[in-house]
């Protein structure tokens, strides 16, 4: 694997970005709105400069900043306490809640002490004064101008942190600065951003890996798992059905090393497919979910290796095998082959149900069915809850075609005909968190949904903020829920608790009427008319060759 430094900066330390508008702007509400048990404090936009043919950047008077701006979507947010040296202050105070967010438009750090007043510290990505980069956008075509920065950065769809160290981890993934994933020439890996002093985001190196969707920290970011996306054709020639897991050691972060064997191969009922996304929980245990299934990890201390059969030391390049498998693909909306999981948590301690549920593992499966609604809506991917019982035995990695092992399914919840639910077909689960039996999901155009999981086996939905324009994440922080959308970041404050509602409701008519539909017309249940604007807004909101969504190949 190459290891690739970064130039230094050519210009001096970036200056505190003048505020030059309230960060935390209130939008009016619109006819896309549908809001329940939300307050919506404000939105933050994430903007995005314009470069002129020559290299400048694009001015407008008409703007706060004086470039030219467009309205981007923020795809990732991560948060670091700077802590409070007094010494009267309790451990672990802080004097600053900083908040990065990622997206096209690079890298932005956010003040939010106050969450009602944010506060811009500094921008990577705005051409104003950002550092040359040797492995920034390679400036191909009509990126030219934008050569050397990390403007049309993709995705780092699940930004990570290093808290102690003020580290954020930038995943690169091939089709950034207008690459592909089949192209062997598309350079994926590892930006790692210094972030000591959120007013200067300090890029510092580059890992370039094989793999570059997401990067998530292990063992205390002392290592980093790179996984995804579709393979290259090189890769494929290599029999890969998608990219898996390669691991960096981080503990020189200026000079990272790229372990050239990958882990978590043979994840998809033997064939090494698609590991796209990494959760690590509070017992340690790393889950690696993508195409074939969830499955978990130990990746220090020892244990037994229900593979191998024996006892072993579980380091961050050689795992110890734990649990997990397939989700069930007979369980609806059913599929013809094994489903591609996105992201699961195991919640643990005050954010998880009764123990007396048994041990369970949470997953997004992110699926486009496709088609008009209701059914291009119905059968897109939901939200699984699933048992671990059974899998302890290394029953995952020992699945084949022939001799499937899947977990057993104990709910699934999807927005599709649920109160606040419009009719898009851009209904697919995303990214979820886990905090005090809430579980706050995103749906893309469906927005943030609310879910109360005391009862596991039956997720109720408490409330929902859906703009109407499609969201990413939704992420619970210190008593608010900030949320990734494709116009910004919305500031929420939920006005319920887990406990507090308890009355789901009834969507067996639409249930039946898309089942039914499998062998014959729709039965006549009454359907909202699809709203002309939400459906052309979900076929722009998605960039081309961007969403990790499927199909897997471009």
């Amino acid at each position: 694997m190459a290891l690739c430094a970064l130039t230094p900066a050519t210009t001096l330390a970036a200056t505190l970005p003048p505020q030059d508008r309230d960060w935390c702007g209130q939008v009016a509400p619109t006819t896309s709105w549908s809001v329940k048990n939300v307050d919506v404090l404000c939105r933050i936009d994430t903007v995005r400069h314009t470069w002129n043919a020559d290299g400048t950047l694009a001015t407008d008077p008409s703007t706060p900043s004086g470039y030219r701006e467009t309205l981007t979507q923020a795809i990732s947010i991560n948060f670091i306490d700077y802590g409070n040296p007094r010494p009267d202050q309790p451990a672990g105070a802080a004097t600053r809640d900083v908040m990065f967010v990622a997206g096209r438009f690079g890298l932005k750090s956010f003040d939010v002490t106050n969450p009602k007043k944010p506060k811009l510290l500094d921008w990577l990505g705005d051409g104003v004064d950002d550092p040359f980069l040797e492995d920034g956008n390679p400036g191909n075509g009509a990126q030219a101008p934008r050569r050397g920065t990390i403007d049309d950065m993709w995705e780092n769809e699940d930004m990570d942190v290093d808290k102690d160290r003020k580290l954020v981890f930038l995943s690169r993934d091939p089709r950034a600065y207008g690459g592909s994933t089949g192209n062997p020439a598309s350079r994926s890996g590892v930006y790692v951003i210094d972030v000591r002093n959120p007013e200067n985001l300090d890029p510092i190196s580059f890992a370039e890996t094989p793999t570059g969707h997401t990067t998530t920290c292990v063992n205390d970011c002392k290592w980093v798992w790179t996984g995804g996306p579709a393979p290259n054709t090189d890769q494929q020639v290599q029999g890969w059905a998608g990219r898996p897991i390669f691991v960096t050691d981080m503990r020189d972060p200026r000079h990272p090393k790229v372990n050239p064997v990958p882990i978590d191969t043979a994840r998809n009922d033997g064939v090494t497919d698609y590991a796209h996304d990494v959760q690590v929980d509070d017992s340690g245990v790393a889950w690696v979910s993508g195409r074939g299934g969830v499955r978990g990890y130990w990746t220090k201390g020892r244990h037994f290796d229900p593979v191998l059969g024996t006892g072993r030391v579980a380091t961050a390049d050689d795992p110890v095998p734990y649990a997990g498998g397939g989700i069930e693909e007979n369980v609806f909306p059913p599929r013809t082959s094994s489903r591609f999981i996105h992201n699961a948590e195991r919640p643990s301690g005050d954010d998880a149900p009764d123990p007396s549920y048994g041990d369970l593992i949470y997953a997004t499966e992110e699926e486009f069915a496709g088609g008009a609604f209701p059914n291009g809506c119905a059968n897109d991917g939901p939200l699984f809850i699933a048992s671990l019982n059974g899998s302890y035995g290394g029953e995952a990695w020992r699945s084949t075609p022939d001799d499937k092992f899947r977990l057993k399914t104990v709910a699934t919840w999807h927005p599709f005909g649920k109160e606040g639910s419009s009719t898009t077909t851009d209904c697919s689960a995303h990214y979820f968190e886990i905090k005090d039996r809430v579980l706050s999901m995103s749906f893309y155009s469906q927005g943030s949904r609310f879910l109360d999981i005391t009862n596991p086996t039956n997720p109720t939905e408490i409330a929902y903020f859906r703009p109407g324009t499609g969201t990413w994440a939704t992420y619970p922080h210190k008593g608010y829920y900030y949320s990734a959308d494709r116009n910004g970041v919305y500031i929420l404050e939920l006005n319920v608790k887990a406990g507090q509602l308890r009355r789901p409701v009834d969507t067996a008519p639409l249930r039946a009427a898309v089942a039914a539909d499998a062998n014959g017309p729709l039965s006549p249940v009454t359907f909202a008319a699809p709203d002309p604007a939400q459906e052309a807004s979900a076929a722009l909101e998605r960039p081309v060759g961007g969403v990790c969504s499927l199909p897997l190949y471009e």
